[in-house]
């Protein structure tokens, strides 16, 4: 695949490293743009691309264009790119809040992919929401598969709207468990810990749980249930969980974030 990225942040340089970590693409068919010099240094060196300061210079020689750019940014790389994109060439973004009507009206082209990954990506263990125009090909929608699934797993939803949930759930939610993390950390130090020890534990725990939830088939509410005795130390700390409120401040945050993402796309 000859690919283009625009814009070299935190996630494109995921998407880079995973596309050539699978062999997806070689670093003779990948160009990668950005405006700050430190950073296409960076790039070249680590990854033995071609990087350039012009989005144009890089689009034009690529079979995929992946928009990868701050959402502040956008209305200035529309322009640059709006009739350079030839019929044919895959657009995909994973601009926040971007929604498809406004990259086809602003770059003039049809074929474009919109995407909600989350940072997990970074290590090979995300998840990548993401819905195509109709424009885009069986096959153009097979190289976006393929992509997308260098970082993890991938679920298409044919309705746009769907994003911004993904948005407010998976793409926030890692925030959500570091938040957590945090918390936890904190608690068992105040009652004692040290933070080292705190932190492997919590660390550890968090792992754990996940992989036992991912891998024993139940369900989240059965296995809870499981660990807690009545009358015992997960019942006391569940009942302050209870007192606080707990579902409904969780409920409450994911809605705000949902909430968020549809105006950041108006």
């Amino acid at each position: 695949m000859k690919i283009a990225f625009i814009g070299g942040g935190a996630m494109g340089e995921a998407i880079l490293a995973a596309v050539l970590n699978r062999g997806l693409s070689t670093p003779q068919k990948i160009w990668v743009s950005d405006a700050k010099e430190e950073r296409r240094q960076h790039l070249k060196q680590t990854y033995q691309v071609s990087a350039t300061e012009s989005n144009r210079d890089a689009a034009t020689k690529s079979d995929i264009i992946i928009l990868a750019v701050k959402p502040q940014n956008l209305p200035e790389v529309m322009p640059e790119l709006s009739g350079q994109i030839k019929p044919g060439q895959l657009v995909l973004s994973i601009i926040a809040g971007a929604r498809i009507d406004t990259l086809c009206k602003g770059l003039a082209h049809r074929q474009v992919v919109r995407v909600m990954p989350n940072t997990p990506a970074q290590i090979g263990e995300g998840i990548s929401v993401w819905t195509a125009t109709p424009e885009v090909t069986d096959t153009q929608k097979e190289q976006a598969k393929a992509i997308l699934s260098t970082m993890g797993r991938e679920i298409f939803m044919a309705d746009e709207g769907y994003l911004d949930i993904a948005t407010a759930v998976s793409g926030s939610g890692p925030a959500y468990f570091f938040l957590f993390v945090e918390c936890l950390v904190e608690a068992a130090v105040r009652i004692g810990l040290a933070e080292d020890t705190a932190q492997e534990l919590v660390l550890q725990t968090m792992i754990g749980s996940g992989q036992l939830l991912k891998k024993s088939g139940k369900p989240p509410a059965e296995l809870r249930r499981m660990v807690t005795s009545p009358g015992g130390t997960t019942a006391a700390a569940l009942q302050q969980f209870e007192n606080g409120n707990f579902n409904e401040l969780v409920s409450r945050a994911v809605a705000a974030a949902y909430h968020r993402s549809k105006e950041l796309g108006k």
